[in-house]
């Protein structure tokens, strides 16, 4: 019986704060940033949506600070790789000294950093407190990690979720942050604000399993917004925006033409169409690598330093062969041989690197350099935080982004832009609802349980 009721309990969703109150809230921190870092520490399991440039490092030091000294236990902050450097660099400002970047799970001190690649040598139960910077990169892991890292933070008291993207794609992934933190289930989610319309034929729908409910909509962003907090610029919090202006994005779409026919279900079309299909997309990339390769390179050397963004492991050998100044970041290096080249073009001492969004879009902050060759993609969200390495908040010169696509990708670029707006929606729902409160209704199980005669027999 003991038992059953602590499994009722334990199904219970989370409301309010469950947090501790801020001990220490820097003055030298912007408004919003204390803001914000109040906020968090007091909600104590919370996902803070903070566009780039933000300040998400400095919030993250000071809230994993005050459960330091709060709970006289360890705070952990997971961060995307070559990104555990910022945070040290940070911290010396802030004059939070009991800090380390651990990559072998060995600690002393009450704030550690470490990488997700590396959680697997932590034990969650030395640690009242974890943050995930960067947290929108989870998915971008598959099998093994992914399952660790959900499992890790969710045996854990305090959480926080730190992403400057909140899901533009799809709404219901919400629903798994909100799970993470200890909230309303990503199931329970989906009952209460979406239905199903594996029936319906409408074009709009089609290969979508959930939509969110036409009269549950605002309900269900001030449902969001009770768990966490958003901002794309200070004024969305009610603060000024003087001091953050964004510089001038200049975004170059430029097509490469491709001279040779896609085939089709074994089939060769008798003049270039424009890819639809998964299959065709591959196939029109595999055979235009040279085209775009040699005309990223050549953008790419009117500028001092400059990134490329490939998708193909050929792409990046190619414009690694055709540009000898450019460093390749490859999948297949070790984890420390990845974070050594990221650390030294963050530093300057490599001016052209190679990379892939889906291996260092995440975190890191590359305002030294303003431009930025990209090869797209369907993944919005890899090419937004692609673009915001550079065109942050704090960056002093003009953003330049040149988008090289075949001229039979065009559907992938039209993709990407639709998603952009879609991204913008959601921001501007979040925001709407950020100062509203949301709260849900249970029903306190007080009922004697009967257990049925054949188990108590």
């Amino acid at each position: 019986m003991e038992n059953y009721n602590l499994f009722i309990e334990n199904k219970k969703h989370l409301e309010g704060n469950h947090g501790i109150f801020p001990s220490f809230l820097p003055d030298c921190m912007f408004d919003f940033q204390r803001h914000i870092a109040e906020f968090s520490i007091l909600k104590g399991r919370c996902a803070d949506f903070i566009d780039t440039g933000l300040g998400k490092t400095i919030i993250e030091l000071v809230t994993a600070y005050n459960y330091a000294i709060t709970t006289n236990r360890p705070v952990l902050i997971i961060t995307p790789l070559a990104v555990a450097f910022q945070f040290l660099t940070e911290s010396v400002k802030f004059g939070i000294d009991d800090i380390m970047y651990s990559k072998d799970g060995k600690f002393n001190t009450k704030i550690v950093i470490t990488n997700y690649e590396r959680l697997s040598k932590f034990n969650p139960s030395d640690f009242d407190c974890v943050i995930l910077d960067e947290s929108s990169i989870l998915k971008n892991f598959q099998g093994k990690i992914k399952n660790l890292i959900n499992s890790f933070i969710k045996k854990v008291k305090y959480r926080f979720l730190f992403t400057a993207t909140p899901s533009p794609n799809d709404f219901i992934e919400l629903g798994t942050s909100s799970e993470a933190l200890g909230y309303m289930g990503y199931t329970d989610m989906l009952t209460r604000f979406f239905h199903n319309n594996e029936d319906t034929i409408r074009p709009q729908n089609i290969g979508t399993k959930w939509i969110l409910k036409s009269h549950a909509e605002n309900d269900f962003f001030d449902w969001v917004n009770s768990w966490s907090i958003s901002m794309r610029k200070p004024s969305d919090l009610g603060f000024s925006d003087d001091k953050h202006i964004l510089p001038e994005l200049i975004t170059n779409y430029i097509p490469v033409e491709n001279e040779e026919n896609l085939i089709i279900n074994g089939q060769m079309a008798l003049f270039p169409i424009i890819a639809r299909t998964q299959t065709e997309v591959r196939q029109e990339q595999k055979i235009t690598i040279r085209k775009r390769c040699e005309k990223a390179v050549e953008l790419a050397s009117l500028h001092e330093s400059s990134v490329y963004w490939c998708n193909l492991n050929p792409e990046g050998d190619l414009l690694q062969q055709i540009d000898k100044d450019a460093h390749q970041v490859k999948g297949s290096m070790s984890i420390d041989e990845k974070e050594e080249i990221l650390i030294a073009f963050s530093k300057g001492e490599i001016k052209k690197l190679i990379t892939k969004a889906s291996m260092t879009a995440f975190g890191l902050n590359w305002q030294h350099c303003n431009h930025t060759v990209y090869f797209p993609t369907f993944s919005y969200e890899q090419y937004y935080q692609a673009i915001r390495r550079f065109w942050r908040f704090g960056q002093k010169r003009p953003v330049f982004a040149d988008l090289v696509y075949s001229d039979g990708q065009k559907r992938v670029l039209d993709s990407l832009l639709a998603k952009a707006e879609k991204a913008n929606q959601l921001f501007t729902k979040l925001n709407d609802n950020v100062h509203r409160n949301f709260h849900i209704h249970s029903k306190e199980f007080n009922k004697e349980i009967i257990l049925p005669k054949f188990l108590t027999a």
